[in-house]
């Protein structure tokens, strides 16, 4: 590579990795693990307090009993710390609701070893059983709570930033480069792309453009980045080889984007052949599982029957102020499309006039613009003359969607699924549509946790059918944690 080459590439890319950064990839690790510790003593410690305020002052019994130094200080962090370095968790980079679920994951583990060994030790029984009982939930809740803070100072300080050139500029380099900007937790920081066409790809007006796929190899020596991503699911057999090949030997970690776009991704499973050189992807139809189906339905029972209890006050009153602002039912009961197309009755609290219908050609004569946002968005996100005054508080925080528990708890609709289409809307659908009803619709749901109406009716139906070909449990927790967020800041509502 010629001086004047490699002078470019440092001058584009060199002030982009700080001094910082190199000496955070050493510390990081390290920093992490000494939080991780200090994290689990607080909630050993918290534990123990909770359980002396649970049996003094809530049974009024008094059963003294030393803290367990040895429990607390050394037996259940070392076995957290073994296990998590086992697991690779210090040097892996999780997006926080994945980190979050392996917090858990080696949380129960340790917990459940170490009560194990008091067991077969014979000293199990000096262990209070309500401070055993605490630690399950103080532990994870400390750790993930903790742990999020603590990167967050790593990011600021610059320690936890990893460098990364991305080989490819294009709709899929996009997508990353939006994922890395929504999961800033990552650390990902994207330093500069290398790429054919300049002229025509948006992200080489953001990031710096640094070469061609075919000095690619030079242009990743000269940077001293450790990590590239190959972001071109679009490129011949052969031109990819040719760059991994080439690329390889002046990188760490090499990644690769395949083109694998709308598939069930959550529980693939890769299968190699060494003598044929051959990769096997194994994917599971999650929701075809009977077991799953029973998961997701007592999930949604319990959650259902907790909930209903908690909001029926609030329900209540909404009534009674529905009533009170307009003439007119309290309740919006409409028909949509169920699980294998089945039509049910999905209950919502009435938020538009009774004579919408007419109200809406009569708008559409008058706003001819207004007809083709509805036509887009099923949705007129910015005037809709039909809505009453109580009606348009109510959507800005999907009140009017609280009924839909009762059909949570009649089994017409789960807490989090696909979106309760229209029976108009079945046409329209086109060949998501199978795959859509193989589960019941959802009060929550990926696509409203990721805009909401500003997302058109095609992406709702493509975020529909990646839902239900990548369902588990816990993406559905998750995404009713992400709900309580996306309602709060009123994202996407109209």
């Amino acid at each position: 590579m010629s001086l004047e080459l490699r002078g470019v590439l440092t001058e584009k890319i060199v002030p982009a990795i700080s001094s910082k950064v190199s000496i955070g990839k050493y510390i990081s690790s390290t920093l992490l693990v000494l939080t991780d510790y200090i994290l689990l003593l607080l909630a050993l410690m918290s534990a123990w307090l909770l359980r002396d305020c649970v049996i003094e002052n809530v049974f009024s019994l008094s059963i003294p009993a030393n803290i367990p130094s040895r429990l607390i200080y050394i037996d259940i962090p070392l076995t957290y710390i073994g296990l998590a370095l086992y697991d690779g968790f210090y040097s892996k980079r999780h997006q926080l609701w994945q980190a979050a679920a392996r917090i858990s994951k080696i949380s129960f583990y340790s917990l459940g070893i170490v009560i194990l060994g008091l067991f077969f030790t014979k000293t199990l029984g000096e262990i209070p059983r309500i401070f055993i009982i605490i630690s399950f939930f103080t532990t994870p809740f400390f750790l993930i709570t903790g742990r999020l803070f603590v990167k967050k100072i790593l990011m600021y300080a610059g320690v936890w930033q990893k460098p990364v050139v991305v080989i490819g500029a294009g709709k899929t380099a996009e997508l990353l480069a939006r994922s890395f900007e929504d999961e800033a937790i990552l650390g990902y920081k994207i330093v500069g792309f290398i790429e054919d066409h300049e002229e025509n790809r948006p992200l080489i007006h953001q990031y710096p453009h640094l070469g061609t796929f075919l000095t690619a190899e030079q242009t990743i020596e000269a940077s001293g980045v450790e990590d590239v991503i190959i972001a071109t699911p679009g490129l011949r057999r052969e031109a990819l080889l040719d760059i991994i090949y080439r690329v390889q030997p002046y990188v760490r970690n090499l990644m690769i984007v395949p083109d694998l776009f709308g598939m069930p991704l959550n529980n693939m499973k890769v299968e190699t052949f060494f003598n044929q050189k051959l990769v096997l992807l194994q994917m599971e139809n999650n929701l075809a599982s009977l077991k799953n189906k029973f998961y997701k339905r007592t999930f949604d029972l319990i959650m259902g029957l907790v909930v209903f209890i908690l909001i029926l006050p609030v329900m209540l009153l909404v009534s009674i102020l529905i009533k009170l602002d307009s003439a007119g039912p309290v309740f919006h009961i409409a028909k949509r499309l169920g699980k294998d197309g089945r039509p049910f009755f999905c209950y919502k609290f009435r938020t538009m006039c009774l004579n919408c219908d007419d109200m809406l050609e009569e708008y559409f004569n008058k706003n001819p613009e207004a007809k083709v946002e509805w036509v887009k968005y099923a949705k007129l996100r910015t005037i809709d003359p039909r809505i009453t005054k109580v009606g348009n508080i109510l959507r800005k925080y999907s009140l009017d969607e609280l009924p839909q528990i009762i059909n949570v708890i009649k089994g017409d609709m789960s807490l989090v699924g696909p979106r309760p289409y229209l029976l108009r809307e079945k046409e329209k659908m086109g060949y998501y549509f199978d795959t859509i009803i193989e589960t019941v619709p959802g009060v929550t749901g990926l696509w409203q946790v990721s805009g909401r109406n500003d997302i058109d009716f095609e992406g709702r139906l493509q975020m529909d059918v990646w839902y239900v070909r990548n369902w588990s449990l816990w993406m559905d927790i998750v995404m009713l944690f992400k709900t309580v967020k996306v309602v709060l800041l009123r994202k996407g509502a109209y």
